[in-house]
């Protein structure tokens, strides 16, 4: 009852930050706005609840994210950066700068075990269209390059939170302020019995089991 009670109130507070067209404002640095999602894609049937916080710096964007009702913390111990952690359970970032729906952009992902998974995807149809090219470059050295990540498991709460900071030059993008991106964000959810089958949640629906929709991100503006 009171881990259901923790993640009403986040549920909520995550909603004042977060309009129904998908459009946020995201403050300096340490000021956060927030997203929520309790969705699957694409049936919209319930999912557990994840938040994420984000502001920026003239350097980076730090997003924190939280999975709550958690049951699993399913992941492959065996797994490095940039393996395949998307199969099992993660949370993740979709993210371009501008306005337009893009067609490369930066896929960010970690599982419970601190794990990333950094690459600039190439998706010209902007949906995956079936016979389009689609190709990702990976971040090799993502941790000299000034990505960071701190995961912390609470397995008694039920939740999993990872601090995250993205460095801006990836994009261009240092000193932002007034900035316009696209973004999504989503968690899979898997367990030792149900895998490789996953549930898939997000922020904004793609429509399909596939998050590669760009046309469905949300729009951020760095304020």
């Amino acid at each position: 009852m009171f881990k259901g009670l923790l993640a009403f109130g986040a549920y909520c507070a995550a909603l004042v930050a977060s309009t129904s067209d998908g459009s946020v404002d995201v403050p300096n640095c340490p000021a956060t706005a927030s997203v929520a999602f309790t969705t699957a894609i694409p049936s919209g049937t319930p999912c557990p609840l994840t938040r994420i916080d984000l502001c920026y710096t003239s350097t980076t964007l730090n997003l924190v994210f939280t999975a709550y009702n958690e049951t699993n913390f399913y992941y492959n111990p065996d797994h490095k950066t940039n393996d395949d952690i998307w199969a099992y359970e993660a949370m993740e970032a979709f993210i371009a700068k501008g306005s337009d729906d893009p067609q490369t952009y930066l896929e960010y992902e970690v599982g419970p075990n601190n794990v990333t998974f950094n690459a600039f995807i190439y998706n010209p149809s902007r949906v995956r269209r079936e016979g389009a090219p689609m190709d990702q470059a990976f971040i090799s050295d993502p941790l000299g390059d000034g990505f960071k990540a701190v995961t912390r498991l609470n397995k008694l709460a039920g939740t999993w939170t990872t601090e995250s900071q993205i460095p801006l030059a990836l994009f261009n993008g240092e000193d932002s302020t007034g900035s316009v991106w696209r973004m999504n964000f989503f968690r899979t959810i898997t367990s030792a019995s149900e895998f490789p089958e996953q549930k898939l949640c997000g922020w904004r629906n793609t429509g399909e089991a596939n998050f590669h929709v760009t046309p469905a991100f949300g729009n951020i503006r760095f304020v």
